[in-house]
This record gives structure tokens, C-alpha cells and sequence, in this order.
């Protein structure tokens, strides 16, 4: 998948691949990949940066990215 092709859709949250607010599904739906993957080196690297950014991150992008499909 190409740069332009992530660049013609819009990122939003997931609306029928969520579990608990369909962040990582929408950011793995925009990119192209595996909601797993996406969620999986999501929790890894909010371990690694102590778990609070991560969290922070996460509630912030919950409330200002639209839900999708």
C-alpha cells in the first residue's frame, strides 16, 4: 500500500472492529494492517514509555478521532 492510498482515506475510529474504543482498529484499518499487530506494538510501546503516555494518548485520540464504519 502506497503513502497517497493512506492519504485518500480518512482515519477514524473503528465502529465494527473495537475493543474498547476502536482507536487501534481505525489506526490498523487506515494503514492497511492487522488490528492485532496495531494493538500489540501499541501496548508495547506504552510499556516501554511507562504506560502513561500511552494512555493519555489513547483517551485523547478516542475522543477527537470520528467513528467510522
Amino acid at each position: 500500500m502506497t503513502a497517497t492510498a493512506t492519504q485518500s482515506r480518512p482515519l477514524h475510529r473503528s465502529g465494527s472492529d473495537r475493543l474498547i474504543g476502536g482507536v487501534c482498529g481505525g489506526i490498523a484499518a487506515w494503514l492497511g494492517w492487522n488490528p492485532t499487530v496495531v494493538r500489540l506494538l501499541y501496548v508495547l510501546v506504552s510499556i516501554l514509555s511507562v504506560a502513561f503516555p500511552g494512555i493519555i494518548v489513547y483517551i485523547l485520540l478516542w475522543i477527537v478521532m470520528p467513528l467510522g464504519e
